[in-house]
């Protein structure tokens, strides 16, 4: 019998963006780090959203608090260029509604992206706005065996989703981390294997993580596979799973989260073309 992950639901249609403040920071390894967000504005806010899509909008440097688009009509409606907020795209690591928490990993790579910068200065009492959750729904469809891979940016949705997962489930997930003090403990199925890869300090795992899912000795039954992390790895991984292994696109779910090189900004666009591409093929 197939087995299927408690699924995220769907954000609601039109809720806007909540102003969150940060009841806590806490240093998960020396390249992630968490942040414990809560307030009013968490009320509401999807149970069972573990591993799903959020937007955050961050505070320009002159600015405590971030000013939010507001809801039009036809979509958001920004404030002018010099107020609107810096956007990147996370995944929700926990969210525990009895105690108005909600957790999400940052991966630290000094001062030379925004969010990096702004989760290393992060305290008590700061504020940063959260838009979604968002994703397919279920994020994993059903299967008989489970594949995860990714990078440690895909690590907060894997360890999400593997404490989602039935304690039945069959799988394997591979987490390729900059080096063995970003190994950190998941929860997960007793049946459901976990290799980390070590990456010598570097944080892009092409060609390591996709020749480790090649590795993988393949099972009998129906496979879903989630993949996520560097552009170039998730592309190579995805090649292979279709072309070599057969999975068809209901069966798969990859995602490339960033582009080794590429701000976020610069990388939109064929982030999009990657989803669309997929989509369609």
């Amino acid at each position: 019998m197939s087995e299927t992950a408690t699924p995220p639901p769907a954000a609601a249609a039109r809720t806007p963006p909540r102003l969150l403040e940060v009841l806590r920071a806490t240093q998960i390894s020396p390249h992630l780090r968490r942040i414990t967000l809560g307030g009013e504005a968490l009320a509401g806010f999807p149970a069972g959203a573990s591993g799903a899509h959020i937007k955050v909008f961050l505070p320009r440097e002159d600015q405590g608090s971030p000013e939010l688009p507001a809801l039009g009509p036809d979509g958001p409606i920004w404030p002018p260029a010099p107020r609107r907020p810096i956007t990147r795209t996370y995944s929700v690591r926990r969210y525990d509604a009895r105690a108005g928490e909600l957790d999400v990993d940052f991966v630290l790579h000094g001062d030379d992206g925004p969010a990096s910068r702004w989760a290393r200065r992060a305290a008590p009492g700061g504020r940063i706005g959260v838009a979604g959750p968002s994703g397919p729904d279920p994020m994993l469809g059903p299967a008989d065996w489970y594949l995860l891979a990714g990078d440690l940016a895909a690590l907060p949705a894997i360890g999400a989703l593997l404490e989602a997962l039935p304690a039945t489930a069959r799988g394997h997930a591979v987490v390729a981390v900059p080096d063995e003090a970003d190994v950190q403990r998941l929860e997960r199925p007793p049946q459901v294997a976990l290799t980390w890869l070590l990456l010598g300090g570097k944080h892009a795992p092409s060609p390591e993580l996709e020749e480790a899912v090649r590795t993988l000795i393949w099972p009998l039954g129906r496979v879903f596979a989630w993949v996520a992390g560097e552009s170039a790895s998730v592309r190579a991984i995805r090649d292979h799973l279709r072309s070599e292994r057969g999975l068809g696109r209901d069966a798969m779910y990859a995602v490339p989260y960033w582009r080794a090189s590429r701000s976020e900004e610069v990388y939109h666009e064929e982030r999009h073309r990657f989803m669309d591409e997929l989509e369609n093929t």
